[in-house]
């Protein structure tokens, strides 16, 4: 078993893009419209944004489309930050950083100066422990200017899912096919879900299907606990909504 990041170096970061759709720029206009829609552009307080798991970096790119004159992009995978790198070029505003996004904010901007943080993708559910999702809130809170605005994206994994359900279709093209699977194990009560990724790939030359398996482990954060950590954190929620697979979406700013 692994965590998140190895998880993500060792098995799913060539599949990512694929799995998302495999057009970074559709996925950035889509991504740009949301940010556009929930108020998260750039004020009179903040035109420097932070992309907390930034992946390949459609979020990113969307932020640097909005007008942001800087947007760290920041993720632990070299692979996946690499390929952003190369999709951005042209773009200084888009400027990736290898970090742990735990401890990203305090040594990227300073306290009250940041226009917008992101953190989508289900980044949430990657950090090891409940503990530090709450610190990354506050780390938050303190990096917004007084106009600033923070999204957050993770699924609520907290109700078991029973039978075939744990079975969940994620992408399927002619020569590749990606299933996740849940585990819900005894070791950790209800603090994960162990995560089985499947992905059969068929072969250019032969034709042939070959199967390739990772697992990892993700945090089961309830909703109500998440809106009271930002409470705590001194975040106000403005918009959210729910979507399917249990994912949530957050917008909040400062509390006054």
């Amino acid at each position: 078993m692994t965590n998140a990041a190895d998880h993500y170096d060792r098995f799913l970061a060539e599949h990512y893009t694929w799995m998302l759709g495999g057009d970074l720029d559709s996925l950035a206009a889509a991504q740009r419209a949301s940010l556009m829609e929930w108020g998260v552009v750039p004020g009179a307080g903040g035109t420097v944004a932070v992309d907390l798991g930034c992946g390949p970096g459609h979020g990113s790119l969307a932020l640097a489309g909005l007008g942001f004159d800087v947007v760290f992009a920041v993720d632990l995978s070299e692979a996946l930050l690499a390929e952003l790198a190369s999709h951005s070029d042209g773009l200084p505003a888009v400027r990736p950083v290898r970090a742990d996004v735990r401890t990203a904010l305090p040594t990227l901007v300073r306290p009250g100066s940041v226009g917008a943080v992101v953190c989508l993708g289900d980044t949430l559910t990657h950090l090891p422990t409940r503990g530090d999702v709450a610190a990354l809130f506050a780390d938050v809170a303190a990096a917004l200017a007084p106009d600033g605005a923070a999204v957050f994206a993770y699924r609520d994994l907290t109700v078991p899912l029973t039978g075939t359900d744990r079975f969940i279709p994620v992408r399927a093209t002619e020569d590749r096919i990606m299933t996740c699977f849940l585990e819900y194990p005894d070791d950790y009560n209800d603090y994960t879900v162990v995560v089985h990724d499947l992905v059969h790939t068929r072969g250019a030359s032969d034709g042939n299907w070959t199967l390739g398996t990772h697992s990892y482990r993700k945090l089961r954060l309830a909703h109500t606990w998440v809106l009271e950590q930002f409470r705590v954190a001194g975040l106000r929620v403005t918009h959210e909504q729910s979507g399917p697979g249990g994912m949530r979406t957050v917008v909040l700013t400062r509390a006054s």
